[in-house]
């Protein structure tokens, strides 16, 4: 017998934007949901405000923006699906005192990711792209000179977590020696061996690659100080964040000889469309690969990525499972097909679970199950009733105390 719902698939409204992979409609297609609007672009933000309004669950990539202020003209928002590996263009503390839970996809492009690296490592170190530009240009540069082989060569990776990990097995496919650093202590893969500081690793490798996020300690963590540490004549790659390297004294190490080339896919201030203007100084080298924030941009990534997150915000809605969101309590669960389920977000302070109960309990209703997971901030509880309550239960839910967002699942 299909599962009756409170609020019938073909009435939750989905926005997709900047073109996700048709992978995530198909997934949604197949689990009953219809009402999607896709736009093949980031909006501007009177367009955004405008179509975000109505929106039941919404899906972005890189270059749409979910401030506070944007989310909060979504009374209806009931999730966010970031489809890429991190969630840094939502506002994630505002979302989750909102009761909106984001997901994103850690997985998906990891794969995709890690080659781009290493085909960039190698394409720098054989002095590729200089020799490219002169062959475009009409100029032989058949010379040995700067060109080497990474076999044997240590590869420094900053950062060793999904994507990082991945680079250091192709590295060490390719025979190199790969060394990493991170602040979190991580187990070694093959024969990578751990570096103690940023510092010791930038003095012996001689191909740096950068996989870390976005947050006020990674901001220019590559800068001056940092170049003058590393090797004469290494190669910097970084396929992470813009915010990551500072480019002025890059652009200085790259005139100067000290880096040998560069690889960059990620910048510190990125165009907003394709049909917008790119701009770096980084332009004037031929020794620099400049990608357009490309590392997981492959067929099989997007479509991964398409598959992941849509599969994450279908079980979110039909069951009330947040595993796998980045901003919010945990709580895996499967459908109760012999009972209601009622989901009630609030305000993490004494006194409030006991309230919740009682709307029940002073009904003569008996709880079949319930599930409560808290942070500091913010409580999550899914109660599933051996009753058929109407909807008008949900006003008494909504009027108890600290609460922030209540659902009648079914």
């Amino acid at each position: 017998m299909a599962k009756e719902y409170s609020l019938d698939k073909d009435k939750i409204r989905i926005l997709l934007l900047e073109g996700i992979h048709k992978s995530a409609l198909e997934f949604f297609n197949s689990n009953g949901y219809y009402n999607i609007e896709s736009l093949p672009e980031a909006p501007d933000k009177e367009t955004l405000f405008s179509k975000i309004e109505g929106a039941n669950i919404i899906g972005i990539r890189s270059r749409t923006s979910l401030t506070r202020e944007v989310m909060s003209a979504a009374p209806k928002l009931i999730a966010v699906g970031c489809f890429s590996i991190g969630t840094n263009q939502v506002d994630s503390h505002a979302a989750r005192l909102l009761g909106i839970p984001v997901f994103n996809a850690p997985f998906s492009n990891t794969r995709s990711v890690a080659e781009l690296v290493i085909a960039e490592a190698i394409l720098l170190m054989r002095n590729i792209p200089a020799k490219n530009a002169a062959a475009h240009r009409g100029k032989w540069m058949k010379s040995a000179a700067n060109s080497f082989e990474v076999r044997g060569k240590n590869i420094g990776i900053v950062g060793y977590g999904h994507i990082g990990s991945q680079v250091s097995i192709l590295a060490e496919a390719l025979g190199m020696n790969v060394y990493y650093y991170d602040i979190v202590k991580k187990l070694s893969l093959g024969k990578a061996v751990a570096c103690s500081s940023l510092d010791e690793l930038l003095s012996v490798a001689q191909i740096v690659t950068l996989h870390v996020p976005e947050t006020p300690l990674t901001c220019n963590m590559i800068g001056e100080k940092e170049i003058a540490v590393m090797r004469k004549g290494a190669c910097l790659v970084n396929a992470s964040r813009g915010s990551v390297v500072d480019v002025a004294p890059l652009a200085a190490a790259l005139k100067s000889g000290q880096i040998l080339g560069a690889a960059l896919d990620v910048f510190p201030e990125e165009p907003a469309s394709n049909s917008d203007p790119f701009i770096s100084e980084l332009q004037q080298f031929e020794n620099v690969i400049l990608s357009p924030h490309v590392g997981g941009s492959t067929v099989e990534a997007q479509e991964n990525i398409g598959t992941e997150v849509a599969e994450k915000l279908v079980r979110y809605s039909d069951t009330g499972d947040t595993i796998g969101a980045t901003n919010f309590v945990q709580i895996s669960l499967q459908p109760n097909s012999n009972a209601q389920r009622f989901l009630h977000i609030h305000r993490n302070e004494p006194g409030i679970l006991k309230e919740i109960n009682y709307v029940f309990t002073s009904k003569g209703i008996n709880i079949a199950a319930e599930y409560l997971q808290t942070d500091p901030e913010v409580g999550y509880v899914i109660i599933d009733t051996e009753s058929r309550l109407s909807s008008s239960i949900l006003q008494e839910l909504r009027d108890i105390r600290g609460t922030i967002r209540v659902r009648m699942l079914y």
